[in-house]
């Protein structure tokens, strides 16, 4: 779902794989897990979230998201921003060699 300012994402991440290292210039981003367990790194803090919890990534922050677990990480992604298209995506390091 989608509208002038926002866009709500469902993201899968498979056990064991992580997304790329990124930020975006125009967005921040709220990730809520539905279930597994996501490794979060926000700037320079790394930490774990569970089923139900939540976090918030600040626009032009550096971040990345993991899943350490054995099964599939699911979570809801509420961006909110001037911008929130596909090409808003900085990358740093990328395990598909997207950056």
């Amino acid at each position: 779902e989608e509208g002038e300012s926002y866009k709500i994402k469902r993201v899968t991440v498979p056990p064991k794989r992580r997304l790329s290292l990124q930020m975006h210039h125009h967005r921040s981003e709220h990730w809520v897990v539905v279930t597994g367990c996501a490794e979060v790194t926000i700037g320079s803090e790394t930490y774990l979230l569970r089923n139900g919890e939540s976090t918030f990534v600040p626009a032009g922050t550096i971040h990345r998201l993991a899943n350490p677990g054995i099964l599939p990480l699911e979570l809801i992604e509420v961006q909110i921003g001037e911008y929130t298209g596909e090409d808003d995506i900085v990358r740093f390091e990328d395990d598909f060699e997207r950056a």
